[in-house]
C-alpha cells in the first residue's frame, strides 16, 4: 500500500523539477519594467494553479485513504467471525489510521477542550501538513477545503486553477460555505463565482478576478444567508457559547489579545474605553487615545484578577525568563528568551527582573517575587543538558525542562503550545523519562504519535553533537527532522566560570538579604 501511494508522488515530482530548476534561475535581470510586471503576474497565476493541483492532489490522497479504510472495515467483521481478535484490532487500527473527518472551517471554534478519541482521524491531516510544511492542524484546514473545492466548489476549483482566485480567496469561498448542505454550496458557488467568471472572449469582463476579499466575501455571505435563512439565525443564537480570549506574540516584545464576545458586549467595552480616553484627555493627560484605552483595560481587568486572588494588589501568574549570567550581571546583549513567546532584549528583561524589586527594607508582600533558578546548556549547540527520572511520568521538574528546551510542539511547522511531555521511545516499549527521551508536544501531536505506522526515534548521532534531534516517519515512509532549537538563540561563547562566580554571590546575599 505504500508504494500505491509513492509511486505518483515521485512521477509528479520528477515532472515539475525541471520547471521549479528555471523558476530558481529567474531574476528579471535584462526585463524591462513593463515585461517584470507581466512575469509578477504570471507567477501570481502559476502559483494559483499550483494550488489547485494541490487541492486536486490532496483529495485524491484522501480518497486513496478513505478506500483504503473501506478495505480494512470489511476485515473487522471477518477477522471477528474468525475470532481472530488480534487480527479485528489490528483491522480496526488500520481503519482508524486512514481515516479523515472534515474540520470547521469558520473561524469560530467551541471553547470546550476537544474530548477522548477527538483526534483518532487525524493521521491524515497530519501527512498533508507535513507534506505542506504546516502545522498538523493546517494540515486538516487544508485538506477540508480542497474536498470542498473538488466535491462542491467547481467554480471557485475552475476559477483558482486558472487563476482569477489565489489561494486565499478560494479558501474563503470554502469557509463561507462550509455550513451548507451540498446542494446550497453547488447553488452559491454557481451564482457568486460562476456567474462571475471572466468572459474568455470579451477580454474587457475581468469578473470576479478584480474582487477583492470584502466584496468576495459580502456576495458569499449574502448567497448563502439566503439560501440557509433559518441556519443563518441559529447560528447567531447559538455564537455566544464561542466566546473567548486569545493570545498571540507580536514582535518588540509585545503580544496581542484578542477577545471574540457578542457584539452588545464588544460595542458597550470599546465604548467605555473610549470615554476613559476622552475623560483623561479633558484632564491633560499627555497619552495617547490608544494608550489610554488600553491601560484602562489592563488596570480594570489586573485589578479584578487581584482582588479575587485574595493578595493585596497581586495577581498569581508566573513569567519564566531565560536569560544568561552574562546579560543579568554584566549587561551582554544575548537575547533573553520567554517559553511560549520567543526573544527578547536583554535589556528589557533585566528590567523586568529588576524593577520592582524595590528598596531594601520595603514591604515585600505587595512586590513579585523574583526567582532565579540555573539551567546549563550544552556549550556548542545550546541545547539544555539532560536530567533523568525513574517514573512513568515526567516529574513537575523535568517536564518545565521538556518546555524550556523545546519551546512549542516539536513536530515539525506545529508550533502549537506543549500539552504534553512525551516519551520519545514509548515507555511500554522500555523507553526510559530522561530529556533525551522527551520531547514536549501538542495534544493533537501526542495522539497522532500514538496511531498505527507512526513513529519517532532520537537521532543518535545528532546527540553526539550535544543536538536533541527526533526524526518522526509517518505511515507512508517519508521522514522528517524535529530539532532542539537553542534555549537563547542569540547566545554566543561560553559561561565563564566569573559569571557562575557572580550568580553564586547574587544568590547567596538575595536568600541571606
Amino acid at each position: 500500500m505504500i508504494e500505491s501511494v509513492r509511486r505518483p508522488a515521485a512521477l509528479a515530482a520528477h515532472d515539475v523539477a525541471p520547471w521549479l530548476s528555471r523558476l530558481a534561475e529567474t531574476d528579471g535581470s535584462g526585463l524591462g519594467a513593463a515585461d517584470l510586471v507581466d512575469v509578477l503576474d504570471a507567477l501570481e497565476r502559476a502559483k494559483a494553479a499550483c494550488a489547485a493541483a494541490q487541492a486536486r492532489v490532496t483529495a485524491a490522497f484522501v480518497d486513496a485513504q478513505a478506500a483504503e479504510a473501506e478495505h480494512w472495515r470489511g476485515q473487522v467483521q471477518e477477522r471477528l467471525d474468525a475470532n481472530d481478535f488480534e487480527g479485528h484490532r489490528a483491522a480496526k487500527d488500520e481503519v482508524r489510521r486512514r481515516g479523515f473527518t472534515p474540520v470547521p472551517l469558520s473561524s469560530r471554534r467551541p471553547a470546550r477542550r476537544a474530548g477522548r478519541g477527538a483526534y483518532d482521524k487525524a493521521g491524515v491531516a497530519a501527512q498533508v501538513g507535513l507534506a505542506r510544511h504546516e502545522s498538523p492542524r493546517r494540515g486538516a484546514q487544508l485538506a477540508t477545503t480542497a474536498l470542498a473545492l473538488v466535491r462542491d466548489l467547481p467554480c471557485a476549483l475552475e476559477a483558482l486553477t486558472t487563476g482569477q482566485l489565489n489561494e486565499r480567496r478560494a479558501e474563503l469561498v470554502a469557509r463561507l460555505t462550509s455550513h451548507l448542505s451540498a446542494e446550497d454550496r453547488l447553488a452559491v458557488d454557481a451564482e457568486v463565482v460562476g456567474a462571475n467568471l471572466a468572459d474568455p472572449v470579451d477580454g474587457a469582463t475581468a469578473g470576479i478576478a478584480t474582487w477583492g476579499d470584502r466584496q468576495l466575501e459580502g456576495a458569499v455571505r449574502a448567497a448563502a444567508d439566503r439560501l440557509d435563512a433559518e441556519g443563518a439565525v441559529a447560528r447567531a443564537r447559538t455564537a455566544e457559547s464561542e466566546r473567548r480570549v486569545t493570545i498571540r506574540p507580536i514582535p518588540d516584545t509585545m503580544a496581542l489579545v484578542t477577545a471574540v464576545l457578542p457584539v452588545k458586549q464588544a460595542v458597550a467595552l470599546y465604548a467605555a474605553l473610549t470615554a476613559a480616553a476622552s475623560t483623561a484627555h479633558a484632564t491633560g493627560d499627555l497619552r495617547s487615545k490608544g494608550q489610554v484605552m488600553a491601560d484602562t483595560l489592563v488596570d480594570r481587568v489586573l485589578s479584578g484578577a487581584a482582588a479575587g486572588s485574595g493578595l493585596p494588589g497581586e495577581v498569581p501568574v508566573e513569567v519564566q525568563v531565560v536569560i544568561t549570567d552574562r546579560a543579568l550581571f554584566d549587561s551582554d546583549d544575548t537575547p533573553a528568551q520567554i517559553p511560549g513567546y520567543g526573544p527578547v532584549p536583554a535589556g528589557w528583561a533585566r528590567t523586568l527582573l529588576t524593577e520592582d524589586l524595590g528598596p531594601p527594607g520595603e514591604d515585600e508582600s505587595t512586590r513579585p517575587r523574583t526567582w532565579l533558578r540555573r539551567l546549563y546548556t550544552h556549550p556548542a549547540t545550546g541545547t539544555l543538558v539532560a536530567m533523568d527520572s525513574r517514573r512513568r511520568l515526567f516529574p513537575a521538574g523535568l517536564r518545565r525542562h521538556l518546555i524550556a528546551r523545546d519551546g512549542t510542539c516539536r513536530t515539525p511547522w506545529c508550533d502549537a503550545p506543549i500539552r504534553h511531555a512525551d516519551h520519545v521511545t514509548p515507555w511500554a516499549e522500555g523507553g526510559p523519562t530522561t530529556v533525551d527521551n522527551g520531547q514536549g508536544l501538542c495534544e493533537r501531536c501526542n495522539h497522532v504519535k500514538e496511531q498505527p505506522g507512526w513513529s519517532h526515534h532520537v537521532d543518535e548521532v545528532a546527540a553526539r553533537r550535544g543536538t536533541h534531534a527526533v526524526t518522526v516517519t509517518t505511515p507512508t515512509g517519508h521522514q522528517h527532522s524535529s530539532v532542539a532549537p537553542p534555549v537563547l538563540p542569540g547566545q554566543t561563547g561560553l559561561v565563564t566560570a566569573a559569571g557562575a562566580s557572580r550568580l553564586e554571590a547574587a544568590l547567596l546575599e538575595r536568600l541571606t538579604g
